[in-house]
């Protein structure tokens, strides 16, 4: 197996209860006795809070420090060093609240402000390591700390915003001893992934036992057989070469535990330490076969016992052994309220037998009959390293819920196993044939014929000093040899919700106690450990705990005895180290900020990041943003600069004129996380001159509107002051664009909803509302126009026009409506339509002349059909039609027009006309049709009732026109809105509303052969209005054919709702024209799925259908059945099948014949039913009863049967039983049942089917826990058992 999440496969161990813990332990917090500081002089002050994170006891201590604005970096660390108690350049100060922890240069001679302090507010700051040290303690007297707060606590340490900690959780307060630096100590912490403290712990305990480390040092990986990064043993023996050898004070186990297959996901799953322990060593086990560490984790950690049961009449004793890796013991035996005082206690009670009697007599073969016997375990061998477990976490069945046991529980510093030995084992010289492979591995004989097969168990390998005596001798020593040493103890502080490991390893070396608490170690006393008993009225206890023989263990291997595969691992890993130092060292002097380009060949803003040491010029930045922008061969070097930019606003802040040799940590304020600002690498032509820009201006993009073309032309950038009059504004105005400023009309549009005429010629361009970056539209002309009402001009119909005009993308459908005769009543107009837009594909004819032919064409339609719709068409939709014979400004009811049309003159008063050629908006306009339309002179009526002053602009910037929407959700329409009358046309108002189309081909190539159209249009627009638009290119009415909106992942959803606007549609949105009949009021569509229980895939799709609100369930069965014979070649009867509720792939409700939708059946949008096939005439007559699945497991076979239909009267499990033995023929007392867990159809392991499911729950109902079984589709299992006792051998 190769990486430990996917091993399942374990030794025969003995159980235990688990559970993963997640929360963690807050401490008490300690206060500082904060330095005043004097005001150094009558100018602006710096707030400085700086939280010091490098240990537990003042990770939540903040100091604050005033200084003057001109205080210099160098001195605030003095300042910081003084007030924390540490010695100046041992640490490193950092911004807080940013994901880049860069720190401020120590020997910086800059100010606080120019630094990016910012004066007369909070500035938040992290005092960290440096280059992974700790900071060294100044003395007590001048740490400014008081002495309580030297005492810092070693134990759980808090993590505050760590996700999964516990904040309702408390520590008792514990007088550890103080923390240590890691040189100190000696020792390398691990830092903590996400929820990785119980890896931390264990790993660390492996690396403090020597037989471990030294043989993993010993194994050497050959990397010709194997990847390195998948390699456990070799990233283990990495780990713990750097643990060894690393100078940093905490190092990462990424490595480790993406060798074990894990991603980062799992490394927010807390898992039970004594499991992965077991996963991790059968790791081991299977990459060390046919290697000299092959038999390493059995003789370190192995121990072996006997399960027996003994007849009390002849002595006939059944046995098997087993092998065991650690001993979980009881805290609290089940059902009582004492707990065990110590380890003895529960040593005791493990190995204490129980007596079989009464109705759990025991069957001997030898007696050949029930008789009384006693069943026990008995130790047979201990291993080298005795590993306990406490089986802290625990379940009540009051309150339901999972429990730890604080319980005090003691264990001594040495501890006597001899009185737990099996002594007549030991001592017994003969040999049976049964061996030691586990449960399965099982024999029988007298009591005084035991087996004893483990004289060569203890044998040395990889230099690890065991005592290998034989069993025999070893029963004939003094207890003593059996006494082991305590070493390590695995800690376990908080709730059964959630907690945090520790622990606490004494060390071979010294004898002295260290706790490794992730990334902190620390020295500890023999009066920590005892604390971890557990008891009082704390959360904190030992959860598991080590133990060693008392013999003389090796010593660790030094770094000069290293072999040689591993000093070249280690000279690497320095190297690799080394690198890592230089690489953070030049990440600290970096400045990365954004930095954005108008690529003159993509014509789009190009974003990247710019990454410039902070010594680097202004001169070699631009050389390198000119390069990172790819602009090389495209323009000159010379005529690019980079200039301060806001992106958010659109905002150019200032250029950088003469200061091209001014190092980039001066002009950027210094190296930072984050800047508030931006740059923008500008282009100029060469013809042309940078124009400086000085801060306090403000940028105005100028838009150009022509009355005559009704054409918006580009913007042009001007740079003005707030200051500044709208007379002085215009004459700047008319110096860039060469229009007259005493006919000049400028109108702002703010906030991209609004638009002002700015007429008042002495009011300054603050109180109009300009800000930093700003857009106006100008127009200067001698037209009549001018006389109007703003509101009623020409011109604010064509920027009202120009702010909801949005761009589509649609598709056409493929398939020839020729061939869909059933769609519509003539075909033949329909493929002649396909053969027109063929045509102008091909030739590029004008858009214009599509809708002339598709039009022609749609008047073929049958007369009665034609009549229909003019009977329904309003008095006003007429006159509408009638006075668009004269004017340009067109009904979208009738979009089509002859190509000359557009150039006649207008006719009708306050109407303009439409023409394709937009610069801004609508490139490569040549052919094209347009519609605008316009009521009256008023302000225009919108579809969702707001007025026409109210104007939402979804265009956007030249700059940010490269940019795609993405649809984070697709939001469904619902089906009961359709607005349809009686004779399927639209009820909505005609709305006189901006719509024009353009052939469209993809740029990539993709979708080859498919019709598009790019469509402009008014996003006021009803979707009654955009179909009836659409209908001459799709070739048939409106309500034969549906319009899919098309999401960022390719999800579509089909738009239902005619009387709604497209409002919430945006520039670039796809949309899919699709073939077949448009729902109607009260009509939704419905996918049929047929249900196949027995088949492998038991879901399959069938076809699409449509539903209507009032109909009954034999209705819409009777409209599916010429459906499924047609589509899916199913010829059925009303009587033989059923329609039944879907959700997800489970089947559900069955839906009686008399039921009506949405009155008895909920119903909506896109909705999804099962149709099942029934064998013989329909069961379910009523709502009473119930109807489940049921499958007979048949053990004996090893096999499932298939699903059978049982349906019940009522919710009995009386009932229930009596079906399955009437149904199966076995008699009710042999009969035991199960629910069955997940997805129909709750596919199980046939090898853990027993284990895996509740079975003969003890209920009399089935809608009670744990069946709640309330609705149709459960899944029940059920089986045949023999009543005999398990412990029948």
């Amino acid at each position: 197996m190769d990486n430990c999440h996917k091993l399942i496969s374990r030794r025969n161990e003995l159980t235990s209860n688990r559970i993963a813990f997640l929360s963690c332990v807050p401490q008490p917090s300690y206060a500082f006795v904060h330095l005043q500081i004097e005001s150094a002089a009558e100018e602006p002050r710096v707030l400085c809070i700086v939280q010091d994170t490098t240990n537990a006891k003042t990770v939540n201590e903040r100091l604050t420090l005033n200084l003057p604005a001109s205080t210099t970096v160098n001195k605030l660390y003095e300042d910081v060093a003084h007030k924390a108690g540490y010695v100046n350049g041992t640490f490193c100060l950092a911004w807080a609240n940013t994901g880049d922890m860069a720190p401020l240069d120590q020997a910086s001679e800059m100010s606080l402000v120019l630094s990016g302090f910012e004066a007369g507010k909070r500035n938040f700051m992290q005092l960290t390591d440096k280059e992974g040290e700790q900071p060294q303690i100044a003395s007590v007297n001048s740490s400014g700390l008081d002495d309580s707060s030297q005492d810092r606590f070693i134990g759980p340490l808090p993590r505050d915003g760590t996700v999964g900690c516990s904040s309702d959780y408390s520590s008792p307060s514990y007088s550890y001893s103080s923390i240590l630096n890691k040189s100190d100590t000696g020792y390398v912490g691990l830092v903590n992934q996400a929820m990785t403290c119980y890896l931390n712990s264990l790993l660390q305990t492996l690396f403090m036992t020597p037989e471990f480390r030294n043989a993993l040092y010993n194994w050497e990986f050959e990397e010709s057989e194997e990847d390195p990064v998948t390699s456990i043993p070799y990233q283990l023996q990495r780990l713990f070469v750097l643990l060894q050898t690393s100078k940093k004070r905490a190092i990462e186990t990424t490595d480790v535990t993406r060798s074990f297959g894990w991603d980062s996901s799992e490394a927010w799953q807390q898992h039970d330490v004594q499991e992965l322990c077991r996963v991790m060593f059968d790791a081991l086990e299977q990459k060390w076969k046919q290697t000299e560490q092959a038999d390493l984790i059995n003789q370190l950690y192995q121990g072996k016992l006997k399960d027996y049961v003994r007849c009390l009449e002849c002595g006939y004793e059944s046995w098997r052994i087993d092998t065991y890796l650690d001993i979980p013991l009881v805290i609290r035996p089940f059902g009582a309220s004492q707990a065990f005082g110590s380890v003895e206690e529960a040593l005791q009670a493990f190995i204490q037998p129980e007596t079989l009697d009464g109705p759990n007599q025991y069957f001997c073969e030898r007696c050949k009959k029930k008789c009384d016997a006693r069943k026990g375990l008995r130790f047979l061998h201990f291993p080298y390293l005795l590993t306990l477990q406490l089986k802290r976490f625990d379940f009540d069945y009051t309150t339901m819920h999972r429990i730890k046991l604080n319980d005090r529980m003691t264990f001594p510093e040495e501890l006597d196993m001899s009185p737990f030995i099996d002594v007549e084992d030991e001592k017994s010289p003969q040999t049976e044939s049964c061996t030691d492979s586990g449960a399965e591995n099982e024999g029988s004989c007298h009591s005084d014929q035991m087996s004893n097969d483990f004289s060569t168990d203890d044998a040395v390998d990889e230099g690890i000093c065991l005592d290998n005596t034989s069993t025999a001798e070893r029963a004939l020593k003094p207890k003593s040899s059996l006494t082991f040493e305590l070493f390590s103890v695995m800690v376990h502080s908080g709730s059964a919700a959630g907690g945090h490991y520790y622990a606490c390893i004494k060390s071979f070396s010294d004898s002295q106690w260290y706790s490794f608490n992730d990334q902190h170690v620390s020295k500890i006393t023999q009066d920590d450990i005892r604390k971890t008993y557990g008891g009082s009225s704390g959360s904190r206890g030992y959860y598991s705990s080590a133990f060693a023989r008392c013999v003389k263990p090796p010593k660790f291997l030094d770094v000069e005895d290293f072999p040689e595969h591993i000093k070249r691992l280690m000279q690497r890993e320095k190297e690799s180290e080394e690198q890592e130092k230089r690489q953070r060292e030049i990440e600290r002097n970096t400045c990365k900020i954004k930095l954005f380009c108008m690529h003159p060949i993509k014509m789009m803003m190009v974003e990247n990041k710019l990454e410039v040491h902070k010594d680097k010029t202004l001169r070699e930045a631009t050389e390198m943003a000119y390069k990172l922008m790819d602009l090389d061969g495209v323009v000159p070097l010379d005529c690019c600069r980079l200039v301060k930019y806001d992106e958010f606003h659109e905002y150019l802040e200032r250029s950088y004129e003469g200061e091209e040799d001014m190092p980039m940590g001066l002009l950027l304020g210094g190296v930072k996380s984050s800047y508030m600002f931006d740059l923008l690498l500008e282009i100029r032509r060469p013809d042309q001159v940078f124009q400086p820009y000085k801060p306090g201006e403000v940028m105005v993009k100028v838009h150009v509107v022509d009355l005559k073309s009704e054409s918006i032309a580009a913007p042009v950038s001007v740079r003005a002051y707030l200051n500044q009059t709208i007379t002085e504004f215009k004459q700047l105005i008319a110096q860039a664009t060469g229009l007259c400023a005493e006919t000049m009309r400028v109108i702002l549009e703010r906030c991209y909803n609004d638009l002002r005429l700015l007429y008042v010629p002495n009011k300054t361009l603050k109180a109009e509302g300009f800000f930093r970056s700003n857009k106006v539209f100008v127009e200067s002309s001698d037209s009549a126009d001018h006389q109007a009402v703003f509101t009623d001009s020409v011109l604010w119909k064509l920027l009202d026009r120009h702010g909801n005009t949005i761009r589509l993308f649609v598709s056409l459908p493929e398939q020839s409506p020729g061939s869909l005769a059933n769609r519509t009543s003539c075909p033949k107009a329909s493929a002649d339509s396909e053969d027109s837009f063929d045509g102008a594909k091909g030739s590029r004819k004008s858009v214009e002349a599509i809708l002339e032919e598709s039009t022609e064409k749609l008047k073929n339609l049958s007369l009665q059909q034609q009549q229909q719709q003019h009977q329904q068409q309003s008095s006003s939709t007429s006159d509408s039609q009638k006075s668009s014979e004269h004017s340009d400004f067109e009904l979208i009811e009738s979009p089509a027009q002859e190509p000359d049309a557009a150039s006649q003159p207008s006719q009708t008063e306050n109407c303009t006309r439409a023409t394709s050629d937009t610069e801004n908006q609508f490139p490569s306009e040549d052919h094209s049709s347009d519609t605008l339309c316009n009521a009256d002179s008023g302000p225009l009526p919108l579809a969702n009732g707001l007025d026409s002053h109210s104007i939402t602009s979804s265009r956007r910037s030249k700059a940010h026109e490269g940019k795609k929407e993405t649809w984070d959700t697709a939001e469904e329409d619902s089906g009961t809105d359709s607005e349809y009358d009686e004779n399927g046309k639209s009820k909505a108002d005609a709305q006189y509303l901006y719509f024009k189309t353009e052939p469209y081909s993809h740029e990539d190539g993709s979708g080859e052969g498919q019709k598009c159209l790019l469509v402009h249009l008014d996003k006021r627009i009803t979707l009654a209005a955009f179909k009836q638009n659409l209908e001459p290119f799709v070739g048939v009415p409106s309500t034969q054919f549906k319009v899919f909106r098309v999401y960022a992942n390719n999800q579509e959803f089909e738009s239902v709702r005619l009387n709604e606007t497209l409002s919430s549609f945006s520039d670039d949105n796809k949309i899919t024209i699709r073939l077949g009949r448009a729902l109607k009021k009260g009509e939704y569509r419905v996918k049929v799925y047929q249900l196949l229980v027995n088949d492998p895939e038991p879901c399959k799709f069938l076809l699409d259908t449509v539903f209507a609100k009032g109909m009954t369930v034999r209705q819409s069965k009777e409209e599916l059945l010429p459906q499924l014979k047609d589509q899916c070649k199913l010829d059925l009867s009303t009587d033989r099948f059923r329609l039944r509720k879907k959700t997800w792939k489970n089947p559900g409700t069955v839906f009686l014949d008399y039921h009506v939708y949405e009155e008895d059946i909920n119903i909506s949008s896109n909705w999804e039913v099962f149709l099942e096939v029934l064998e013989e005439p329909e069961r379910m007559k009523s709502m009473s009863q119930l109807a489940v699945l049921t499958r007979r497991w048949c053990p004996a076979q090893m096999k499932l049967e298939a699903f059978r239909e049982v349906v019940l009267e009522s919710s009995s499990v009386e009932e229930l039983k009596e079906k399955l033995s009437e149904l199966s023929g076995i008699p009710l007392e042999n009969l035991e049942f199960a629910k069955g867990r997940g997805t129909f159809p709750c596919d199980i392991s046939l090898l853990e089917i027993h284990q895996d499911l509740d079975w003969n729950p003890k209920v009399s109902t089935l809608n009670v826990w744990p069946l709640y079984i309330c609705d149709d589709g459960a899944v029940i299992f059920y089986s045949f058992v023999l009543l005999q006792c398990w412990y029948c051998m």
